[in-house]
């Protein structure tokens, strides 16, 4: 198949139709990815109670487009970068690979930030080990741990980055004035915080992100399940035919052209489902509409 042959199949997969985003300029990627924390076992602990629906999921998605994919050393812990590695090792053309580093895992649903030098660095080498890489595409700072001076901790990424271990730095769970901060070390080319219809206390964040061109990945895109107690919602999808997580993804596209989705699941069906969401083409007094919700969560 020749080149163009090749960028007209992949522009027609499903979540194509989200649109594009330069991640740092030059690792380009469809805007909706796929968050692989629930890949894992109850708690984000240990094995997923059905590895291979795990590896299903994974490889579905890599079918319907999806170039994108998010994920931590410290889910599992090691168990969610270990199943991305079996499922689709060796990696497709053009497949980013986001990781994270910064906390310790002492047992189901705890966690423990860890910013030391010794702790971000091993994480590194652990991640690329069990992701089988060369270099990590992204490599994210889970959260700035308030125990170690932020300059340590960027400095770690940054050498890291200096040895060819990673390429890209991205923050998590961060402020505005963190994010500037940072940048006077590094050049910081993602940002990863809490974001959906129903909860916006990272808007400043967005807007700031917006504006220096730095994709903003929302975790907890959906919130949950939690976007369904949010009556109008449900009121809006069900008079346009689609679910509500359907509708919260296709409003979180239309927000901002930063804005890069990581929807997460266990289950093929649901993970179609929300791929479904690229293809939406809504009018603006609709989205309008979604977007007052956020007044009302």
């Amino acid at each position: 198949m020749s080149t163009a042959a090749r960028k007209k199949t992949q522009s027609e997969l499903p979540a194509a139709k989200s649109g594009e985003f330069l991640i740092g300029g030059d690792l380009r990627v469809h805007r909706l990815g796929f968050g692989s924390m629930r890949l894992t076992g109850k708690g984000i602990w240990g094995e997923p109670q059905d590895r291979k629906e795990a590896i299903r999921v994974l490889r579905r998605a890599v079918d319907l487009g999806i170039n994108f994919i998010d994920t931590a050393d410290s889910y599992g812990p090691g168990v969610s970068e270990e199943i991305i590695a079996e499922a689709l090792y060796p990696y497709p053309a053009g497949l980013v690979i986001a990781t994270k580093a910064g906390y310790d895992r002492t047992g189901p649903d705890q966690w423990v930030m860890n910013g030391r030098h010794e702790h971000l660095r091993a994480a590194c080498e652990g991640s690329l080990r069990r992701l089988r890489l060369e270099q990590i595409d992204l490599f994210q700072l889970h959260r700035i741990d308030p125990k170690v001076p932020a300059e340590d901790q960027l400095e770690t990424l940054q050498d890291l980055q200096a040895e060819g271990k990673i390429r890209h730095i991205g923050l998590s769970e961060v402020s505005v004035r963190q994010i500037e901060h940072a940048q006077t070390m590094v050049p910081i080319v993602t940002v990863q915080n809490r974001y959906s219809v129903v909860d916006r206390a990272a808007e400043d964040v967005l807007n700031y992100c917006e504006g220096q061109t730095i994709g903003f990945i929302p975790w907890f895109p959906l919130a949950a399940g939690e976007v369904f107690a949010a009556e109008e919602l449900a009121l809006i999808a069900a008079r346009l035919k689609v679910t509500p997580s359907q509708l919260a993804l296709a409003w979180l596209l239309w927000r901002s052209p930063v804005i890069l989705p990581i929807p997460g699941t266990s289950h093929v069906a649901h993970l179609e489902e929300n791929v479904g969401a690229a293809a939406l083409k809504l009018d603006q007094r609709t989205m309008l509409e979604i977007d007052r919700l956020g007044n009302k969560a």
